[in-house]
């Protein structure tokens, strides 16, 4: 058979078969090779080939592409085609023959081991922040949940923390406990470095008295916080306004642009002291210069304390009112007892200094001074009712009107009874008539009396307590020297303990009521001594005597010879009785 012939009878479509077979065969071989090479569960690098808002196409070099939803590509905003990306194979085929991946689970898979490797380098991470937290916020950070602390999103401090969700940003990893695989990061800390660099050349810039325009940043009770443009200065709250500022918020709002002078500076530890009242004149300054001491003015309380009250006459410009110089009253009291913030008062100029800025007032010199014509109202000898103000163990302070006071000596309150302490005579705030002894101009003090609203019954008493006279009385008060006894007419005496002693040699008891015999009396001293014994000792001594025989009359002696009388023996009895009395008590 020639070879044309062999042509002709070749089976051409048994041979395009068997090629077709061969190619299959070897295509098949390739494909099972690429499956071979896939595995589930192992995490691959693939090429993103599509992205719509619903999924993310990428290819790992498999007989068919992956689908990953968008969703897992938030924190990602710039994804695009082309990028490499890792992806997690969950499965090699799903329902519709499609390859299932997951690029979650591919960060969750690598994201500590990242996450530990980018703190030890101190790189700049991207995280995608998903919600707000206690405190802050949480970051995604290689697909691992990251905590950022509100202090740590930024410089200044921030009021809205629900603009930054949603968004990505660059963080540093600040700490990592592995114990617990915690992540804190911060944004603040990248800006840091740069606003450090910028703080030292702002600083070096800086002159005390330039003025510079800045950003309120943040209020604080004591003072104002202000951006010069990544540095910040303190405008302290006294230095806001010539006048009183109880709160900083009634001058400025955040984010407020206003001027501000520098006072002073420290370059090392960048602190800027800034004023704001320096910037307008001092009040002082534009005080009426024919103001002088004398004037009155009116004012606002606007700051109280124990020792007096400062009250604004004018914007900034303020004086103070002295508690002594409140009332004419020598009694001091607190401040407050007199005035209270938000009063609107008139006072008199006590001192002006210009230079120094300080101004003193009074508010009672707006009234008499009582005692320019004390003696004229208040004469010797004139009655008046008072208030008890205070007690001392030595006498009562009265006050008969304010800024006129005077002592009763406890000797002047009764003529009679014996006082130990005033409160046994009278009460605080009671009401008291007193008469006036004395007038002390010169120290403000007037000597009161009360028992001279009365004659003095001592001298009518002499005639009623004569020496040896009987009187009943009630032992009211015993001690250790003897009694005291309560006769009439409230008068007290004092029985010595010797003769104290009773007929029956009883003890004599407080209530008791006994006769007694008056020993001594003394109006100067208004002392009355008694003796209970004197009593049964001579109503004893009588019978006896009229027992015994009677002697015989003795010739009359010359007036020049006789030594002693009976009279004389009775007076010199009384005397012994008297020192005796004087002894014991």
């Amino acid at each position: 058979m020639t070879e044309n012939q062999s042509l002709q009878n070749f089976d051409w479509d048994a041979y395009e078969l068997e090629k077709q077979g061969k190619q299959n065969e070897e295509t098949k071989q390739k494909y099972d090779q690429t499956l071979s090479a896939v595995k589930t569960n192992e995490v691959v690098m693939g090429t993103v080939t599509s992205i719509n808002k619903r999924e993310v196409v990428v290819n790992i070099g498999y007989k068919s592409d992956g689908v990953v939803p968008a969703t897992e590509f938030r924190y990602n905003p710039d994804l695009k085609v082309g990028d490499q990306v890792e992806v997690y194979i969950e499965s090699q085929e799903d329902r519709d023959g499609q390859l299932v991946l997951s690029h979650k689970e591919a960060r969750a898979a690598r994201s500590w081991e990242r996450v530990n490797e980018a703190f030890d380098k101190q790189e700049i991470v991207n995280g995608y922040i998903k919600c707000r937290t206690k405190g802050g916020m949480i970051v995604d950070v290689f697909g691992m949940e990251s905590f950022l602390p509100g202090s740590q999103i930024d410089v200044k401090p921030i009021r809205d923390y629900d603009i930054f969700v949603g968004k990505t940003m660059e963080f540093k990893i600040v700490k990592v406990n592995p114990e617990f695989r915690n992540v804190v990061v911060s944004h603040k800390a990248l800006i840091e470095a740069e606003l450090e660099a910028q703080k030292r050349e702002i600083v070096s810039h800086l002159e005390k008295g330039q003025v510079l325009e800045g950003t309120v940043k943040n209020i604080t009770s004591y003072g104002v916080f202000i951006d010069l443009g990544g540095v910040d200065g303190l405008i302290h709250i006294t230095d806001l306004s010539w006048g009183r500022v109880n709160d900083p918020h009634e001058l400025v709002e955040l984010d407020q642009k206003i001027n501000v002078v520098i006072l002073d500076f420290d370059e090392e530890k960048k602190r800027i002291a800034l004023g704001l009242k320096q910037l307008t004149p001092h009040p002082w300054d534009a005080l009426d210069p024919n103001l002088k001491v004398g004037d009155k003015v009116h004012g606002k309380v606007v700051v109280m304390t124990d020792y007096g009250a400062f009250v604004e006459i004018a914007d900034g410009i303020e004086g103070l009112v002295h508690v002594s110089e409140m009332s004419w009253s020598q009694h001091l009291r607190s401040a407050n007892d007199f005035l209270k913030v938000g009063d609107e008062i008139d006072a008199v100029i006590l001192t002006l200094d210009r230079e120094e800025r300080k101004m003193s007032l009074g508010i009672k010199q707006l009234k008499a001074d009582p005692w320019e014509n004390i003696e004229q109202k208040y004469a010797v000898g004139s009655r008046h009712f008072a208030r008890v103000r205070n007690f001392t163990n030595f006498g009562v302070f009265v006050e008969i009107e304010e800024g006129v006071e005077g002592l009763i000596h406890i000797s002047d309150l009764s003529w009679i009874k014996k006082i130990k302490h005033p409160n046994e005579f009278t009460s605080i705030g009671a009401e008291i008539e007193v008469v006036v002894l004395e007038i002390d101009k010169e120290n403000r003090r007037l000597s009161l009396g009360h028992k001279q609203l009365e004659e003095n019954p001592w001298e009518e008493l002499e005639a009623k307590y004569g020496l040896d006279t009987i009187v009943s009385g009630k032992v009211v008060e015993l001690n250790d020297k003897g009694a005291v006894v309560a006769l009439e007419d409230g008068v007290e005496g004092f029985c010595t303990a010797r003769h104290l002693q009773k007929e029956d040699k009883s003890q004599v008891a407080v209530g008791d009521t006994m006769d007694f015999r008056v020993i001594e009396f003394n109006r100067d001293a208004k002392r009355i001594l008694l003796s209970h014994l004197r009593t049964w000792e001579e109503r004893k001594e009588a019978p006896a005597k009229e027992k015994a025989p009677k002697k015989e009359a003795q010739p009359e002696l010359p007036k020049a010879e006789k030594t002693t009388t009976l009279g004389d023996l009775d007076a010199l009895a009384s005397l012994k009785a008297s020192m005796e009395a004087g002894t014991d008590k």
